[in-house]
């Protein structure tokens, strides 16, 4: 257990740590710092006389690249982490170690060739090599702090020329065939800048495209594929575009039939006129070499294998033949059903490229194989398509043990999952999953901060097809969108400082995806919950008491309940949202939800009755959209939009199940609020005694808006920053009485909009993001209107604000 003021004083030494490493940083090492005479830092490089190319690829081909500088100073965060790390580096030392590291090997070595097999000598060998590769690593980048900071960058007369270079061959490329490319450097103080001048001139266009070709089903292909060509009358000439036209046209031939042609096969010759800056082209399909002509090919049969593990189940082969494909099993185990409805060839089709890398996906996400291999053989112009595979491990035990955070918190949990494929031998996977974990939350009571105990437990069938409908066809039909029916058994444990909750569930779900996987859905046909709350604290009860007194029933959400919902999730992809490349994306989340509409139809008693059972009604709607865009390589801006209502009705009497209501503030929402604690509307909560902005009680809604935008750039190797910016709050629909301001009304709900600001630190481990977000309360809506601006409590003396106002969140991930 953390009392609330040990709590507090980890958060405040946290931020003036924060603060005066910033300040440190600032004031200490400067990037000219001993550098010897003749040697410039380079500062900064610059473009001249760019009018009509990119600017921003062209500044990506810089071989040097400044230093990252914080702003209005001449320090870098990375130039002082490397200079940490080199004033304890001693290279001699680590070629020493090296070298006597190496010997060592030989020795362990030799003494293996005498004593093969020697567990305990292979061992120490295998240790040896490691170490090895780790201090040679350490001898060419220096040590651990080097290697995650970088060295001043120095002017370099070598490297800029090769940028010239390297600018000139951009621009070649790109239609200017005539540009000049020169450079410029200046010098000051030990700082040097350098100018690329560019006369680009004017640029060359295509003036004509020609196909030149004997075989008129290609031509025909080609014409009618025409408004698809990464070629355009008119436009630059630009290098990217043919090798992008030449990959179409691979892709349009080899998905018509076409199974032995390649991008070898397309030729450009391109004629040059240097009066009217202007090309002609002649995109010329050349013959095989192997036959008189491009022909197209037909699948003549199609086998698949499913090897044995091992020699012994070599004489146990089963042979079946579905929908003209000879299946042959090393036992009968497998359905043939199920796996030729992932297969979208048949024989008598034309070979189509795209079908048979969707079949390889989809027998992919069936989890059955090791790896699924499509081969070809050749008779003519027939193809024998042969499709191998192995099973996959019949059992398979996962163990995770993670951390999250809450609350700023640090909470451990184990979770386990144990999977048996195949189940009922028609690819159906039983689960069992396993949580046990610790969760920090902030006590309703004033008890401070807890650690909420969390257990979970459930069982699932996987069934690799829609159970209904349940029509033969159904299985040929959607085997495409990777369908599957989910149906579980589960039971939650939760113990909060207030309460102790249990849930005993039930769902059967359907999940199926589009082909390209860029829309994926979800349909929960029932959601059975039956949850109860056995122990309510004294403290706590006297609260859910008062708010009743005031007409707020939120106390009926605690009571035992049997909570059903039938729910619709779509999730809309755009250019793979979540990878974090330089690619802009997006992701829109619409879910959908109706509880207890069964209800609708049984006389079932009303909650503002005599109950000791509650039972629900409501519709909910959810609409969360993110955006991702890169400015360039090192910075990007990041923007989300959430909305919520959910509007309970019928016997409900104005209550919803707990689980719900929405909820505004946190490390994924508005951080500059503690989690769950922002709004309703403009009401004030109840404070604790540890200052103006704490609020122990969570405060649940019926609507919520939020958005977050965000500016992340890259430092240096690890380490990432980012500035944001959120607003958003949260309402109820209809007067509470117990809580004044906290209805959504229209005329002034914008004066309501809670906004926080501030910056933050990541660590991008590739496989774990540590994020440090220090927030700041700029307007707050919970103060009298006239006062809500708050950020005018921040001062150089008083760099956080009012006690409670800037709030750090420890979290893992990106917020959104």
């Amino acid at each position: 257990m953390l009392s609330i003021r040990t709590y507090s004083s980890i958060l405040k030494s946290l931020k003036y740590i924060l603060f005066i490493t910033v300040l440190w940083i600032i004031g200490s090492c400067s990037l000219t710092k001993n550098l010897p005479e003749g040697q410039y830092a380079l500062y900064e490089n610059k473009l001249e006389g760019i009018e009509k190319s990119d600017e921003e690829a062209i500044s990506n081909l810089f071989l040097s690249e400044p230093n990252t500088r914080i702003p209005l100073t001449n320090s870098s965060l990375g130039v002082t982490i490397y200079r940490l790390g080199e004033s304890f580096y001693d290279s001699a030392k680590v070629a020493n170690k090296l070298e006597n590291k190496r010997i060592e090997l030989q020795e362990a070595k030799s003494q293996l060739k005498e004593n093969e097999g020697d567990r305990k000598l292979q061992k120490r060998a295998d240790k040896l090599e490691s170490k090895i590769k780790d201090y040679e690593e350490k001898l060419e980048f220096g040590n651990f702090l080097m290697r995650t900071g970088n060295p001043v960058t120095k002017l370099d007369s070598g490297k800029t020329q090769l940028t010239v270079t390297e600018i000139d061959n951009y621009l070649y490329n790109h239609g200017f065939l005539d540009s000049d490319v020169d450079f410029r450097v200046e010098t000051k103080k030990k700082k040097a800048t350098v100018t690329y001048l560019i006369d680009e001139k004017k640029p060359y266009t295509i003036d004509s495209i020609y196909t030149n070709s004997d075989n008129e089903s290609i031509k025909k292909l080609l014409a009618q594929s025409q408004n698809k060509s990464y070629l355009k009358v008119g436009q630059y000439y630009d290098q990217d575009a043919f090798v992008s036209e030449r990959n179409r046209i691979e892709d349009l031939l080899k998905n018509n039939g076409y199974f032995m042609f390649n991008k070898g096969f397309i030729d450009y010759n391109l004629y040059y006129d240097t009066a009217k800056k202007s090309i002609n082209a002649e995109q010329r399909i050349l013959k095989p070499t192997f036959s008189e002509d491009h022909e197209v090919y037909t699948i003549d049969s199609i086998y698949f294998f499913v090897n044995p593990p091992s020699e012994d189940f070599e004489d146990r082969n089963v042979i079946r033949n579905f929908r003209n494909i000879d299946f042959e099993f090393y036992r009968d185990r497998y359905s043939e059903k199920i796996l030729s409805s992932r297969i979208f060839f048949q024989k008598g089709e034309r070979y189509k490229r795209s079908d048979f890398i969707e079949t390889q996906k989809q027998l992919s996400n069936l989890d059955l194989f090791r790896f699924i291999n499509i081969s070809f053989d050749t008779l003519g112009t027939s193809l024998l398509a042969k499709i191998v595979t192995q099973p996959n491990q019949k059992y398979q035990l996962t163990n995770q043990l993670g951390l999250s955070i809450t609350e700023q918190l640090p909470g451990p949990f184990f979770s386990a999952s144990l999977r048996n494929r195949n189940f009922f031998r028609a690819g159906e996977i039983l689960e069992f999953n396993f949580r046990a974990g610790l969760e920090g939350v902030a006590s309703a009571t004033d008890q401070g901060v807890y650690q909420s105990r969390e257990l979970g437990t459930s069982a699932s069938v996987i069934f690799p097809r829609f159970l209904i409908p349940f029509y033969q066809s159904s299985l040929q039909k959607f085997g495409k969108f990777n369908p599957n029916t989910r149906t579980q058994i589960g039971y939650n444990y939760t113990n909060r400082p207030e309460y102790t909750r249990s849930g005993l569930n039930g769902l059967l779900s359907y999940t199926w995806a589009t082909q390209n996987n860029r829309q994926q859905f979800t349909i929960n046909a029932a959601d059975l919950n039956y949850i109860r709350t056995p122990q309510i604290q004294d403290e706590f009860l006297q609260i859910l008491t008062d708010l009743q007194s005031q007409g707020n029933n939120l106390i009926w959400s605690f009571l035992p309940s049997f909570i059903s919902s039938i729910s619709g999730q779509s999730i809309i992809n755009f250019n793979q949202y979540g990878n974090f490349k330089n690619n802009s994306a997006s992701l829109l989340r619409l879910f959908a939800e109706s509880g207890g509409t069964s209800l609708n139809f049984l006389n079932v008693k009303d909650n503002s009755e005599d109950i000791e059972f509650a039972n629900f009604q409501w519709l909910k709607f959810q609409a969360d959209f993110r955006r991702y865009y890169p400015l360039d390589k090192k910075q990007t801006l990041a923007y989300r939009a959430n909305f919520g209502i959910a509007q309970p009705y019928g016997i409900s009497n104005g209550i919803l199940p707990y689980e719900k209501y929405f909820f505004a503030g946190g490390g994924t929402s508005i951080r500059a609020w503690q989690a769950r604690r922002l709004g309703p509307g403009s009401y004030s909560p109840r404070i604790g005694e540890r200052g103006p902005y704490d609020y122990p009680v969570e405060q649940p809604a019926e609507m919520i808006f939020e958005t977050m935008l965000e500016y992340r750039r890259k430092l240096i190797g690890y380490f990432d920053m980012a500035l944001f910016i959120d607003a958003g709050n949260s309402w109820v629909i209809g007067v509470d009485n117990s809580r004044p301001g906290a209805d959504f009304r229209f005329n002034r709900f914008y004066k309501e909009i809670a906004v926080g600001s501030g910056i933050g630190l990541r660590m991008d481990f590739d496989f774990l993001v540590i994020r440090l977000d220090l927030a700041t309360k700029a307007i707050d809506p919970a103060q009298p209107e006239g006062e809500r601006w708050v950020f005018d409590n921040i001062s150089l003396k008083n760099p956080f604000g009012v006690k409670g106002q800037t709030v750090l969140n420890f979290g893992i991930g990106y917020p959104f």
